[in-house]
């Protein structure tokens, strides 16, 4: 494993809530990633419960990310350790109520 993908395994393994973005949670960069913690905050999720990673200041995890999750785009959402997706993935799951279930049983 490269020291990226190491990097982005111990993000992913030691946070309950990671969100990999462009920009901040306060300070989104596109309209996805603000989709993405506007979906969070509509599940009751504290912005300061979310670690979020901004892509735009670490080239390496950019691209490294798309590895590691073999999927294409960002945001990617990470719930203890497992691969949720998108702002689309996640919008599907929280119309459902899929989304809520499981962030609810992170308190």
């Amino acid at each position: 494993m490269s020291d990226t993908q190491q990097r982005i395994d111990d993000l992913v393994k030691h946070n309950d809530i990671v969100l990999f973005m462009k920009g901040t949670a306060s300070f989104p960069q596109c309209g996805f990633s603000g989709r993405a913690v506007q979906i969070l905050k509509a599940c009751g999720v504290e912005p300061k419960a979310i670690a979020t990673v901004n892509v735009l200041e670490d080239a390496e995890i950019r691209a490294g990310i798309k590895d590691y999750s073999n999927w294409p785009t960002i945001p990617q959402l990470y719930i203890k350790g497992e691969f949720i997706g998108g702002s689309d993935i996640m919008m599907e799951m929280y119309e459902s109520g899929e989304l809520q279930g499981m962030l609810a049983k992170q308190g």
